[in-house]
């Protein structure tokens, strides 16, 4: 069964995300085809109304990385609430019956979803998310859950090993020309939640409320040249000194960076506020450049360095004068590990619970919960998954916390949802609860063990 070409380009403009817009916007075309007649199918054979539930879970930590970082559950929580065909929509679905379009004119999820909050840390099989519903309204949600908890989480993870390297200095999202336009806006967000100072993002910093910094590229002070066209660095630095002020940021990388500090230091003074490095070996670069500035009595400017910046090269920089990184492409792609690896599957049907066995794709049937044990030093030991209706396990002497939470509630997100800026604080603590060796970059065992409770 092939969707009409026409159709389906008719669907992708009528789904056109417009940001600008105050109207909720339908996510209901952010879904893979075989949803639809599945669905289809479910409705023939009367299964579309048969209680299941679904989970989210990842079976292996992506790169072998020690820890995950939960990212993008409001933006999921707002999908699911506007999971919602359009009388336009519906006529591109020309590949369905009449009795699934009608279903689909009437779709809202009526379900119960539970599962970690953002900013949590996950691990292997971490049960992140729990949904509760007919098999057809839950059946309709994998794709669009998928698609933003993969990016989302990829983005957080990658991001928050940076900042574990950076180690208090300030980094600066800018990978926005690396990436989707609208990916562009979700990564910044996702790259603040895990710890990121700021992004150059304008579209992220309205919508999300996240700080925005950026000053000037290389293009301009290329643009500032001498009447026989020869380059005239100090215009260009003198220019943004009068529009910006001395606190602002000067790009000295462009010719030769010696001259650059010194031009820069000439025309805006010992209180220039940074100068930023976008080339070479940023190590000894910054070395040099931070003698040359403490000589010149610019004690007080900072240096920056970009240049395809990821977790390593900041760790590799860290014993070097560096105030604050930009980092870009690393980030916005996940690091080399673009997707959070995670997949939804059915684990129970009318109570009963049911499993994948396939080779290296096993699961676990059975609804669950999780909870994490901590030592008294604030350390996390380990994770518990245990059977969703069942009692909370003891754990002894140790400490727990429980891991999973209501989200939505009969279709509707449930009151008191954290804020972006209460999620980022939350991961920061979170984060000191890894064993030491979970801030490790090499690749090895989680730092958390998961262990299954209750279950056959």
């Amino acid at each position: 069964m092939v969707l009409d070409t026409d159709c389906f380009l008719r669907a992708l403009d009528l789904f056109a995300v417009n940001p600008q817009s105050n109207e909720p916007q339908s996510t209901a075309l952010l879904t893979d085809m075989y949803e639809l007649t599945m669905l289809q199918a479910a409705l023939a054979d009367g299964t579309a109304d048969r209680p299941v539930v679904c989970e989210v879970f990842a079976r292996r930590l992506s790169n072998e990385r020690r820890y995950g970082v939960v990212a993008g559950i409001p933006r999921v929580l707002e999908a699911v609430k506007n999971f919602r065909f359009t009388e336009a929509q519906l006529e591109t679905l020309t590949f369905l019956d009449d009795a699934t379009l009608e279903y689909l004119r009437n779709y809202r999820f009526s379900g119960q979803i539970d599962g970690y909050r953002e900013g949590e840390l996950f691990f292997p099989n971490s049960p992140l998310l729990t949904v509760r519903g007919g098999f057809g309204e839950c059946v309709l949600l994998e794709t669009v859950i998928l698609s933003i908890m993969n990016s989302d989480s990829a983005v957080a993870s990658a991001a928050s090993r940076m900042v574990a390297s950076a180690d208090g200095r300030p980094i600066i999202e800018m990978g926005s020309r690396r990436t989707h336009e609208q990916a562009a806006v979700t990564a910044a967000r996702a790259a603040y939640l895990a710890g990121f100072q700021s992004t150059s993002n304008l579209e992220a910093a309205a919508r999300y409320g996240m700080p925005a910094s950026g000053t000037a590229a290389h293009s301009w002070t290329l643009a500032h040249v001498n009447d026989d066209g020869t380059p005239n660095e100090k215009a260009a630095f003198q220019s943004q000194v009068d529009a910006h002020g001395v606190g602002t940021t000067l790009l000295v990388d462009t010719f030769d960076i010696t001259q650059g500090v010194n031009n820069a230091i000439e025309v805006a003074g010992v209180e220039l506020g940074g100068v930023r490095i976008d080339s070479g070996n940023l190590g000894a670069i910054t070395r040099r450049v931070r003698k040359q500035l403490d000589d010149l009595g610019a004690h007080n400017t900072k240096i920056v360095v970009s240049s395809d910046l990821d977790e390593f090269a900041i760790a590799g920089l860290r014993g070097d004068p560096v105030d604050v990184y930009g980092v870009g492409t690393s980030v916005v792609t996940g690091s080399g590990a673009p997707t959070a690896s995670m997949v939804y599957k059915i684990v129970e049907v009318d109570g009963h619970p049911v499993a994948k066995r396939s080779e290296a794709k096993k699961s676990v049937g059975g609804a669950k919960r999780a909870i994490r044990s901590y030592r008294s030093s604030g350390v996390a030991v380990e994770e518990i998954i245990f059977p969703f209706a069942d009692e909370e396990p003891d754990t002894g002497h140790l400490t727990s916390k429980m891991l999973t939470v209501p989200l939505i509630r009969d279709g509707e997100i449930v009151d008191g949802q954290p804020t972006l800026d209460e999620s980022r604080a939350y991961l920061a603590e979170s984060i000191k609860t890894l064993p030491w060796e979970g801030l490790a970059l090499t690749r090895d065992e989680p730092a958390v063990h998961t262990r299954y409770l209750g279950f056959e």
